[in-house]
C-alpha cells in the first residue's frame, strides 16, 4: 500500500440523501461521533436529520453544508483507520473543497462546521429560495453551453452561466430560476441529450453570489488557516496553496466562479494509482471514469463499498 499513489476526493451539495451512511453508523462508532462533533457546534441534531429528513430540510443549503462535510470527513475517518494510507493530494467539489482543507489540516474541523453552515445561510440570503436554480447538461461541448447561456443572459436581462465543468460532455448551468430553465429548453433543442434540474436550493458558483463571496471574505478573516499538511487543489485555479490568504481568496472566488472538476482530476490523476471518494454518492467516481479512464476509482459511500476498497488495497500491499 505505501508504494501506491492514492489521492481522495469529497463530494459537495447534491449527493445528500436522507439515510446516507445508515450502514456505516452501524458498524463505525466514528459516524456519529463525528456527526455529533457537528452538531455540538450547530445546536441541533445533525444524525437525525440524516437519518429521518424531511427532505425539505436536509436540501436547504445552510443545513446540507454542514451535514456534507461532516459525512465527508467521516467516511475518510474510518477510511483513514482501517487502511494507514497517506493520501498524495486532496481536492473536494464546490463544498467538498472544505473537508479537503479539513482533511489536510488547514482547517480545523468545528471550524470548518461553523465557515460552511454561515456560508450556506449567506448564500441562502443572497438568493431566497426559489429565485435560483442549477441544471446539469448532459452531451454538449463546453463551448455551445457557455455560448447558449450568454445569448439566453442577454436576452432576458437575467444571468445563467456555466459554472461547473465536471467532465466533458457534463456541465452545470446556474443563475436566476427563469434563465435556467429557458436555457434548459435551448440546450435541449440545440442537441442536449440531458438537462436535469439539481436538488439545490441557490445558484452556487454563478456571478449571482457576489454578494455572499463578499460577506464571506469578511468572516473569513477571522477563520484560523494552517499551511496545508498534504497538497489540496482548488476549484477555482485547480493550484494548490499554502499561504492562508491565498487559501482564503480561493474560498471567496469559488462562490462566484466556475469550479473547474475536470482539470482537478487531470491534475491529481497525473501519476495517482488510485483515486478515492470519500463521502456520500457515487458521483465523482463517475466523473473521475470519464475524465481518465486509466485510473482506478473507488466511491466508499456504503459498508460494501468500503470493504471492496479495502480487499482491493490489501491485494496491492
Amino acid at each position: 500500500m505505501d508504494g501506491m499513489n492514492i489521492v481522495v476526493v469529497f463530494p459537495g451539495q447534491g449527493s445528500q440523501s436522507i439515510g446516507m451512511l445508515s450502514d456505516y453508523a452501524e458498524t463505525w462508532p466514528q459516524i456519529e461521533e463525528t456527526f455529533k462533533q457537528a452538531s455540538d457546534v450547530l445546536g441541533f441534531d445533525c444524525w437525525d436529520i440524516v437519518s429521518n429528513g424531511p427532505a425539505e430540510k436536509i436540501n436547504k443549503t445552510e443545513i446540507t453544508q454542514p451535514l456534507m462535510l461532516a459525512a465527508d470527513i467521516a467516511v475518510m475517518r474510518v477510511m483513514l483507520q482501517q487502511c494507514m494510507i497517506t493520501p498524495m493530494v486532496f481536492a473536494g467539489h464546490s463544498l467538498g473543497e472544505y473537508a479537503a482543507l479539513v482533511a489536510s489540516e488547514a482547517l480545523n474541523f468545528e471550524d470548518a462546521i461553523k465557515l460552511v453552515s454561515k456560508r450556506g445561510q449567506l448564500m441562502q440570503a443572497t438568493v431566497p429560495e426559489g429565485e435560483g436554480a442549477m441544471a446539469a447538461i448532459i452531451g454538449l461541448n463546453d463551448g455551445t453551453i457557455i455560448e447558449i447561456c450568454e445569448k439566453v443572459s442577454s436576452e432576458m436581462g437575467e444571468p445563467v452561466e456555466a459554472v461547473n465543468f465536471n467532465s466533458p460532455g457534463q456541465v452545470v448551468i446556474a443563475g436566476t430560476t427563469a434563465a435556467v430553465n429557458k436555457a434548459m429548453e435551448v440546450l435541449k433543442e440545440e442537441g442536449a441529450k440531458r438537462a436535469l434540474p439539481l436538488p439545490v436550493s441557490v445558484p452556487s458558483h454563478s456571478s449571482l453570489m457576489k454578494p455572499a463571496a463578499d460577506k464571506l471574505a469578511v468572516y473569513l478573516k477571522d477563520v484560523t488557516i494552517n499551511t496545508p499538511k498534504i497538497q489540496v487543489i482548488h476549484n477555482v485555479d485547480a493550484k494548490s496553496h499554502d499561504d492562508a490568504d491565498a487559501i482564503r481568496d480561493a474560498l471567496v472566488k469559488q462562490l462566484y466562479n466556475p469550479v473547474q472538476w475536470t482539470h482537478t482530476i487531470q491534475i491529481i490523476t497525473d501519476g495517482a494509482d488510485v483515486v478515492v471518494e470519500c463521502g456520500p454518492g457515487k458521483v465523482l467516481g463517475g466523473l473521475t471514469r470519464r475524465i481518465n479512464k486509466e485510473v482506478k476509482s473507488f466511491s466508499l459511500d456504503s459498508l460494501a463499498s468500503m470493504q471492496k476498497f479495502l480487499d482491493v488495497m490489501t491485494e496491492e500491499v
